[in-house]
């Protein structure tokens, strides 16, 4: 069966019930078009945002429904064609229709593929136990909030952004938590610089984590089906009610490959966010983005990339002409630090780090530098300025003094050497 519009009008069809998806479906109807929106979602849940789920709704501080980008209510006035528990068995481009699992076909005119990504799985004995968990969606976050209140233990294997904020979450209810991170810092691939990456190892210590660095996880072991320790690459045992994983995320390309489109470490798009099918386009985790301002390819996994290129994607959909700028953004909040972070500034293309204000009372800014000129930048604890100025001195283009972008008495924008141009 196919189920067409109606009255000869246009269906936009938007696979992923995530951030991306939703914001797509708003902006479509806030930019007027009033035709056929079909949201199709793989999960039972309305669409959701997904930083409560390491952040406020994890610490148990805000409710589940806080995570959700609208009431249900929403959808039903907006007349979108919202379907949960719906999966999307492949894409018919001859036909412009979408596959369902149970073989229904939906014809589409716009195609918004914002199918997200999925976590990157532990390859190691005992990793099929029990108490061995992810945190990609609400039920991950469900599982490990019963652990935590059941007291732990908790082990965590890799000290990037998700198991940092899920071992701040467990420690701010006294849970005992190790984390295990094969690199010599916490956040050295994201961070690049072994300073700030400090900041952050410090703080969890504090804060009593047992953070074990250079140190991998070999085995895991259980009784009756369930984890009960881990065995690291030491040789150390170490309790564990719980395994927390979070070593990456890897961008859910399947529909695209199987389709025939571009994809390599995402769906490649044009700035427009179209792929290489005209009436196809990406957004969110998945997309591949040819960026007219940092001159190549990126894909970003966060939460504000998300939230961006949903609206751009629908405005494309909708023949707008627009052209997708906006610099990758992310943020943090563990314990008392809060974080803001823009830019883009791969470790094998930055200069310099420098860095300005108190380091070690944890209220400063670092700058990522690439041929003199400021390509990200983030702040901690800093929230009267905030990322604008940092944010300005990225776009501005210009070479910087570098003593002067670390002398808190100097003003950000004077330690421009040139305007770019």
């Amino acid at each position: 069966m196919t189920t067409q519009p109606g009255n000869g009008e246009h269906s936009f069809v938007i696979v992923g019930g995530g951030l991306a998806g939703a914001k797509a479906a708003e902006t479509l109807r806030d930019e007027g078009f009033d035709e056929r929106i079909v949201l199709l979602c793989d999960e039972s849940e309305l669409p959701y945002e997904r930083p409560p789920l390491s952040k406020g709704y994890l610490l148990g501080n805000d409710a589940r429904e806080s995570a959700y980008v609208h009431e249900a209510n929403w959808y039903r006035e907006n007349n979108v064609d919202l379907r949960l528990a719906t999966r999307v068995r492949r894409i018919d481009r001859f036909a412009s229709e979408v596959v369902l699992a149970d073989a229904e076909r939906v014809h589409y005119d716009r195609l918004l593929l914002a199918t997200g990504s999925e976590p990157r799985r532990l390859d190691v004995p005992g990793a099929d136990l029990d108490g061995v968990l992810y945190l990609r969606n609400l039920a991950d976050s469900d599982a490990i909030k019963r652990v935590i209140e059941a007291g732990g233990p908790i082990v965590v294997v890799g000290a990037g952004w998700i198991g940092l904020e899920v071992a701040a979450a467990a420690r701010e209810h006294d849970v005992e938590v190790t984390v295990l991170e094969v690199a010599d810092l916490p956040l050295q691939q994201a961070l690049g610089d072994d300073e700030v990456a400090r900041v952050f190892a410090d703080l969890h210590r504090e804060h009593g984590v047992d953070l074990r660095l250079g140190t991998g996880i070999t085995s895991i072991e259980g009784a009756d089906g369930r984890v009960d320790s881990v065995t690291t690459s030491d040789g150390s045992s170490v309790r564990a009610a719980a395994v927390v994983v979070g070593i990456g995320v890897a961008p859910r390309t399947g529909l695209a490959e199987d389709a025939g489109l571009v994809v390599d470490n995402g769906v490649h798009v044009d700035p427009h966010l179209f792929s290489s099918d005209p009436v196809i386009l990406a957004a969110g985790d998945v997309a591949a983005i040819e960026h007219p301002v940092l001159h190549e390819r990126i894909r970003v996994e966060h939460w504000a990339n998300a939230l961006v290129t949903g609206p751009h994607a629908a405005r494309s959909m909708l023949g707008h002409d627009v052209v997708f700028e906006e610099l990758p953004y992310f943020f943090t909040d563990q314990y008392d630090l809060g974080m803001e972070y823009v830019g883009y500034a791969p470790p094998d293309a930055v200069d310099s780090v420098v860095l300005r204000g108190d380091v070690a009372g944890r209220a400063f800014y670092a700058f990522w530098l690439a041929a003199g000129k400021v390509v990200a930048g983030m702040h901690v604890n800093l929230w009267d300025d905030g990322i604008d100025p940092v944010k300005a001195l990225i776009l501005d283009g210009g070479a910087v003094d570098t003593a002067k972008l670390a002398d808190t008495a100097v003003p950000l924008g004077e330690a421009l050497v040139r305007r770019a141009g």
